[in-house]
């Protein structure tokens, strides 16, 4: 914006001190939006806060937001959707890679997904 530097310090200070550039703030809010909207898994989460620079301390706090209730449901959900998108597929190891691969992807841990993935796929 070409502004002088000594404006750009007040400018910051300002945000800081008034709570507007708040990197814990950040963290929940990106943690709990990008769960309930997107559906993705605490892996993806973490990854996306750590490429953004976020601390550890704050990366903790913000999976806090996520109940493990809701984490669960929403991996209930999320699987039987796939299932139902998967009907046609009549290969079932080509089913059980095209399952897993979707939900390591959306960043759910591999050890939910293979549990999940015994459960749904025989």
């Amino acid at each position: 914006m070409r502004m002088v530097p000594e404006a750009i310090d007040e400018i910051i200070f300002h945000l800081l001190q008034h709570n507007f550039l708040n990197e814990t703030r950040f963290a929940q809010a990106f943690a709990r939006g990008k769960f309930r909207v997107k559906k993705w898994g605490k892996t993806r989460i973490v990854r996306e806060l750590k490429y953004r620079e976020i601390s550890q301390y704050n990366i903790t706090l913000a999976l806090q937001e996520i109940s493990e209730e809701d984490y669960l449901q929403t991996l209930d959900e999320l699987s039987e959707k796939r299932m139902r998108q998967l009907l046609s597929e009549n290969n079932i190891q080509k089913k059980r890679k095209k399952f897993v691969d979707y939900l390591l992807y959306r960043g759910w841990e591999s050890f939910l997904v293979y549990d999940k993935t015994r459960e749904l796929i025989r």
